[in-house]
């Protein structure tokens, strides 16, 4: 394999692995604020603020 195709191959992957980071930090900050739940005990809030 050439140096460049080298190159090519390792570009490939940070940029991936980049753009990953930022789909899993999009992911985390896209939780909703307010939780309700139902269950036995009845209903609960909980907010984030």
């Amino acid at each position: 394999m050439s140096r460049n195709g080298l190159y090519a191959v390792i570009a490939i992957l940070l940029i991936a692995i980049v753009g990953f980071g930022i789909y899993s930090y999009q992911q985390q900050q896209a939780r909703p604020g307010v939780e309700i739940r139902v269950d036995e005990q009845g209903v609960s809030i909980d907010g984030n603020g």
